[in-house]
């Protein structure tokens, strides 16, 4: 694997192309969702590509403290489908929180999950803050990583 962070003006249209199919192929097609993707926080943010024979298939965004979150946060995290039982999510997190603690010099992070995911985002630390609530028709949950 390999594994790169740009912001959004150091991504070439074939990066940028290749990451919002996998986030439509994701988010929209798989999950059955209807939502706007494409919502204007990609030019602020950073992104995590992570490679496989030079096809993107784990993708997260990185936001700094105050751009999404008071805290930074990572959201928009996917592994494509085939590569699911392969620890390539665990890695893309590994790699996502080692960002923003060495780069951004951050410790706390926050993300809105899918409630489905809550044990995969507490082995890498995340605790439940709050209630759940539906964003865009999918139970979700504050999480926040101390």
């Amino acid at each position: 694997m390999k594994w790169e962070i740009k912001k959004y003006a150091d991504l070439n249209l074939d990066e940028l192309y290749a990451m919002l199919q996998l986030r439509s192929e994701v988010f929209v097609v798989e999950q059955d969702c209807v939502y706007q993707d494409i919502d204007g926080k990609d030019q602020i943010s950073f992104h995590v590509l992570g490679y496989s024979n030079k096809e993107l298939i784990a993708y997260a965004r990185i936001f700094k403290a105050g751009d999404y979150f008071e805290e930074p946060s990572i959201g928009r995290i996917i592994v494509k489908q085939n590569f699911r039982k392969k620890e390539v999510g665990h890695r893309l997190l590994d790699y996502s929180i080692n960002f923003i603690n060495l780069t951004l010099n951050e410790n706390q992070i926050r993300i809105s999950a899918q409630q489905y995911l809550i044990a995969f985002y507490q082995k890498h630390g995340f605790q439940v803050d709050g209630e759940g609530y539906l964003e865009d028709g999918i139970p979700h949950i504050n999480m926040l990583k101390t």
